[in-house]
């Protein structure tokens, strides 16, 4: 008597039946938000280690607006931001890899800089774990500043910090493109993109 061998479906494949109109298991994607709140993270730490560094300009405007502002708070907003922003990021990163891998793509589609479905993913994900690997650093390099190289000075950080931290604005601007090709031109977890490129009426399929 011969024995058939069924398969294991994969992991990703055993989740096909629990998926919404998204392709997730869940109603809203959690890696955006995720980005986002790394984005404000960041973009409030180094605005403030700024403010701080240019305390002595700010020092009577303070003053005159009555707010009990010190150079050491700024900083230590700067400084507990950042340590925040390092922590969520391996949580927005993780999340965008997992998200990805549900990922269906529209077919047929073309970003508006040439790219296909695959391609951005692939520059998306691997950006992103470039991206983690930079704020390590500078979350690295911005704790030797203020607990060794600067501890005992009123400025906390240096200016090529803040150079670089501006730098990484940019980085995560221009990067941030791609995530928003994957859900604007492809589709990717839009539950209405999914639904209009599997020929559903949106007014029957949605409440």
């Amino acid at each position: 008597m011969a024995l058939t061998y069924l398969a294991e479906p994969q992991a990703i494949e055993q989740l096909s039946g629990s998926l919404g109109a998204n392709g997730l298991p869940y109603a809203l994607p959690i890696h955006p938000n995720l980005v986002h709140f790394t984005i404000g993270l960041f973009v409030i730490a180094i605005a403030f280690d700024i403010a701080g560094a240019l305390y002595p300009l700010e020092r009577r405007v303070f003053r005159f607006l009555a707010l009990p502002v010190t150079r050491a708070g700024l900083h230590d907003v700067g400084w507990y931001n950042l340590l925040a922003c390092c922590l969520v990021s391996f949580f927005t990163v993780a999340a965008g890899f997992y998200e990805m891998l549900l990922a269906e793509p529209i077919a047929g589609v073309t970003s508006s800089i040439g790219l296909q479905a695959m391609e951005t993913m692939l520059w998306h994900g691997v950006g992103g774990v470039l991206i983690l690997l930079v704020i390590v650093l500078m979350t690295l390099w911005r704790g030797y500043q203020r607990f060794r190289w600067r501890r005992d000075m009123g400025r906390q950080v240096q200016w090529l910090y803040l150079l670089a931290g501006l730098a990484l604005f940019l980085v995560i601007g221009l990067h941030g493109t791609l995530g928003a090709e994957l859900a604007a031109e492809f589709g990717v977890h839009v539950t209405a993109d999914q639904l209009l490129a599997a020929g559903v009426d949106l007014r029957e399929a949605l409440p």
